[in-house]
């Protein structure tokens, strides 16, 4: 990952160019559609609009990164840019907080690709992200499914993420890779013990539902 001497302390929108962005054009595709609902008696609804938010990958996967120490369970977390967060700076907001949200910490997370099929392509890419992202060399084989994949907003987007975990404990890690874009300026990895964040995630301070339901999981199977 590459390291930069000053961390980041804003983002600047340079320009918005919503009005003229394509919905089916950059990182998320917007697809605006008139739909109806078709009923058993053969009736039907009058027609509504319904917006849906899809990634070019459609779905991904999270890893709880966890070692056994003396104190018990502790896990993993980055501290990673994000601006949609950050920008809800200024929002009129329901339940207000003075938080900045340029950093949220969270597990480690990567988009499955195309060759990533069934459990096996759920394994490797796991693997691939804790490399990748947190610098540990796992195999596939050593990845725990979690369960399910769960939807995170299935009001409006259509992924969903599916949760693992992996003991590293005794294992050194080499510096992650990152992927070499801005949003990897400044990022920061963590251990925590576990008990202690999940406290943090129910009391806002990480605000991450794939952290919070990952460790939920781990500790309701833990052997």
């Amino acid at each position: 990952m590459r390291s930069h001497n000053t961390s980041v302390t804003d983002i600047e929108i340079i320009e918005d160019f919503s009005s003229t962005a394509r919905c089916d054009e950059g990182f998320l595709r917007v697809r605006r559609l008139r739909c109806q609902n078709r009923r058993a008696d053969g009736t039907a609804s009058k027609v509504y609009r319904v917006d849906v938010v899809d990634r070019p990958r459609l779905d991904a996967v999270a890893v709880l990164l966890y070692r056994r120490g003396e104190g018990g369970l502790e896990v993993l977390t980055r501290m990673n840019l994000r601006p949609a967060a950050f920008f809800r700076k200024g929002k009129d907001m329901a339940v207000p907080d003075g938080r900045s949200y340029l950093r949220v910490e969270e597990i480690v997370a990567g988009l499955l690709e195309l060759e990533d099929k069934g459990e096996e392509g759920l394994r490797h890419r796991a693997a691939e992200e804790v490399r990748e992202e947190a610098g540990y060399v796992v195999r596939p084989e050593e990845i725990r499914l979690l369960g399910a994949g769960f939807f995170v907003a299935p009001g409006i987007l259509s992924e969903k993420v599916f949760p693992a975990a992996v003991d590293v404990t005794g294992k050194q890690p080499q510096p992650p890779e990152g992927d070499g874009t801005p949003l990897e300026e400044g990022t920061e990895l963590r251990w925590h013990p576990i008990e202690a964040l999940l406290d943090a995630c129910r009391r806002g301070e990480v605000p991450d539902a794939k952290t919070e339901i990952a460790i939920t999981r781990l500790l309701a199977g833990q052997p």
